[in-house]
């Protein structure tokens, strides 16, 4: 039998005849269940607010972007256009163009936006069509075009306005001096036919166009294109596919996943993570200082069981282990009981939507077992810190007083 837990199992359920150590005691459990909730519950709440953030870039982001590893373009002939084809984890890809673009309407200008021409295979590799509230998804081989929210707003136009077309400028390319804006710009007029929402930076952004139509509109040449954007099969080897895509297209290219082209949004995500993690900590550090008290207040209090102890035979050590177990035993159980309550609330949150952004938004929340980890971990490890400061505070000579 573990002498030690033994006792400590005894001291941990029995009360005290002294009603203030009971008092601190009640304190030091329920500042570790209220600890270990709130920490598991902010973790939660972020992580559902990270995933509703990143839910946006698999909208418009591939598993996979093959981009010019040098300037804007490259040139991609139709054997390596076959041989992707030929790729088992390749359910898709689709050539994108993708450039800067000046429009006009009703004389009014928007210089920032982008221009995105893509081909039939885009639907396939994102779900650009499934955030267009107003409006249809574009025809290839024609002039029509989807622009953001943003864009639409600037420029006040709306969908399907034949009446009045939309300019699109592009410099064009080459060297000499320019007499007139017609030797300065390519320009294209287009009408648009729906309207994305996804979020306010990429509504201010983009407009989508047929890939011929961007093609023209840029003067690429017919195998000349910015990016290819790849729709892989699910539990695909990312760095299988990165190798066999590379041979193909060599080192005209740099592949980058859909972390690596949102860099700054995930770095920015996991240090606010992290941040808020060691903010709660500090507070559960704060709410072990009870725990440390708790223990001292009961060594007082026993030191005459402690000096019998010791008297029968029990080492220091054994008296020291004593509370030390006392100490780990009470963190556990009230992390364990802190992440039941956090559990309950954030599946009620999940089930009923308790708290709401907006008449038709619910606070999104996430439970992630690494989360459980995470807390569970970082409990476990302050409470045996904290357990093992207030037992050194047993010395010889205190238990050999009578």
């Amino acid at each position: 039998m573990n002498f030690p837990l033994y006792i400590a199992k005894r001291y941990l359920h029995s009360k005290s005849s002294n009603n203030a150590i009971n008092f601190i005691t009640i304190i030091a459990a329920v500042g570790i269940i209220l600890g270990a909730a709130s920490l598991f519950i902010v973790l939660s709440g972020f992580a559902g607010l990270k995933d509703f953030t990143l839910q946006f870039t698999s909208i418009v982001d591939p598993d996979l972007k093959a981009e010019a590893a040098q300037g804007k373009s490259f040139l991609v002939t139709n054997k390596e256009l076959s041989d992707l084809n030929n790729l088992d984890d390749v359910i898709a890809y689709s050539k994108v163009i993708e450039d800067r673009v000046f429009i006009a309407f009703d004389d009014k200008n928007y210089p920032n936006a982008y221009i995105k021409g893509v081909d039939e295979n885009y639907k396939n590799v994102n779900i650009i069509d499934s955030v267009i509230p107003l409006g249809s998804w574009l025809t290839q081989k024609t002039n029509q075009i989807v622009v953001g929210w943003g864009i639409a707003r600037n420029l006040s136009f709306g969908v399907l306005d034949y009446g009045k077309r939309i300019s699109l400028y592009v410099p064009k390319p080459g060297k000499g001096q320019i007499t007139s804006a017609s030797q300065a710009y390519n320009t294209f007029n287009a009408v648009n036919v729906g309207i994305f929402d996804i979020n306010e930076e990429l509504n201010d952004k983009y407009v989508y166009a047929p890939f011929e139509f961007a093609q023209q509109l840029l003067s690429y040449k017919d195998n000349q294109i910015t990016s290819i954007e790849f729709k892989l099969k699910n539990g695909f080897d990312e760095d299988k596919m990165r190798d066999e895509i590379q041979n193909i297209l060599g080192n005209k290219v740099v592949l980058k996943n859909r972390a690596q082209l949102n860099d700054a949004l995930y770095k920015m995500l996991n240090t606010e993570y992290l941040a808020v993690y060691l903010i709660f900590t500090l507070v559960l550090i704060i709410a072990l200082f009870n725990v440390i008290g708790s223990i001292i207040m009961m060594i007082l209090d026993k030191k005459k069981n402690l000096n019998t102890l010791f008297n029968l035979g029990a080492t220091l050590k054994d008296i020291r282990k004593v509370f030390f177990y006392q100490g780990v035993l009470m963190t556990f159980i009230g992390g364990f009981i802190g992440l039941g309550i956090g559990f309950v609330l954030i599946l009620l949150q999940q089930t009923f939507s308790l708290i709401m952004i907006t008449p038709s938004l619910a606070y999104p929340v996430s439970l992630k077992a690494i989360n459980f980890g995470i807390v569970f971990l970082t409990i476990s490890v302050l409470g045996i810190i904290a357990s093992k400061i207030a037992s050194t505070r047993i010395t010889k000579h205190l238990v050999e007083i009578n």
